[in-house]
């Protein structure tokens, strides 16, 4: 048995020493987005909470008076608040399946190396990353009385080329969720693209040795290789879908008459067009707890979908 040398035997000693010198390094490391965190994040959920219990009068120096669970209770029974919780359900079930196909099967075709391969990418990310006030306007513009939409569709005889689009509940949200699936289909292919390239390739090879078509190998070995991809763009895509805002501020800014109105744009429109900003905390305070609620039984859905099929 060798024994070790003295700069050996001395080595680990200087680095737990040097440890033990150093214990707060670590956490000046995290002190700037802890900070940042409490700041931007923290605070003001905890300040929305203790507003959502108040008739929140922002005059400085003015009281507000105290309400309990008035605000909640007031949300329950008002119209506006369901038409807006219909609305944001209708656009996540329109926009979060489609971006999931759309999305898995663009990457299923770029996954193959191929010379314009990196220019497809680019070109499917392109709309993640442009503004959404830009594409707001944008779409906006297209799915407009005289705009490329009616007259694509008048050109083609498809109609009369005169839908007013964005002032009907329907097709307003047609145009809305349109422009949903178009922004959000990159984004979901990026991570099964990501998710695409740890597939086992044995796998894949076994699997046609033994006869199985494109349709079962896809089923069979690539689909729980990228099912916890799948779990996660799910959820992060009903979050999102939830949580639509700027899209229809911008294209109906909630009409005609409301019927548009999401529950992102009612709060806007309660805390900053009509400052009444106790109910409308109450609804971000409601929205918060029903996306994590959602959240968790998703999770644990599909967690549970995963086991058993591994089992």
């Amino acid at each position: 048995m060798s024994t070790p040398t003295a700069d050996e035997a001395v080595a680990p000693r200087a680095r737990r020493r040097s440890s033990r010198r150093n214990p707060v390094a670590p956490y000046l490391f995290l002190a700037p987005g802890m900070i940042l965190f409490a700041l931007c994040v923290l605070y003001p959920m905890v300040r929305s909470g203790q507003m959502s219990f108040y008739d929140w009068n922002i005059v400085k120096g003015s009281n507000s008076d105290f309400v309990g669970l008035d605000n909640y209770v007031k949300a329950f029974h008002d119209p506006s608040f369901w038409t807006g919780l219909g609305n944001s359900g209708i656009y996540m079930a329109l926009t979060v399946p489609p971006q999931i196909i759309l999305g898995l099967a663009v990457a299923m075709l770029l996954r193959s190396k191929a010379p314009l391969q990196p220019l497809f990418r680019v070109l499917y990310y392109l709309p993640v990353v442009t503004s959404w006030v830009v594409v707001s306007l944008l779409f906006k513009y297209l799915f407009a009385d005289q705009g490329l939409i009616n007259y694509m569709l008048g050109s083609a005889h498809l109609g009369a080329g005169d839908t007013s689009w964005l002032s009907n509940r329907w097709t307003a949200m047609i145009a809305i969720c349109a422009l949903g699936v178009w922004k959000g289909i990159g984004w979901s292919m990026m991570i099964f693209l990501a998710a695409l390239q740890g597939v086992p390739k044995e796998l894949e090879e076994a699997a046609l040795v033994d006869g199985a078509n494109w349709w079962q190998r896809f089923k069979a070995v690539t689909v729980p290789a990228i099912w916890p991809a799948t779990v996660f763009v799910i959820v992060m895509l009903v979050i999102g879908g939830l949580n639509v805002f700027t899209s229809v501020l911008l294209m109906t800014k909630g009409g005609p008459n409301g019927q548009t109105e999401v529950l992102l744009t009612y709060m806007y429109r309660l805390a900053f067009s009509d400052l009444n900003f106790g109910y409308g905390s109450a609804i971000a305070v409601v929205l918060t707890i029903l996306v994590f609620i959602i959240s968790i039984v998703q999770l644990k859905v599909l967690n549970r979908d995963d086991e058993r099929a591994g089992a």
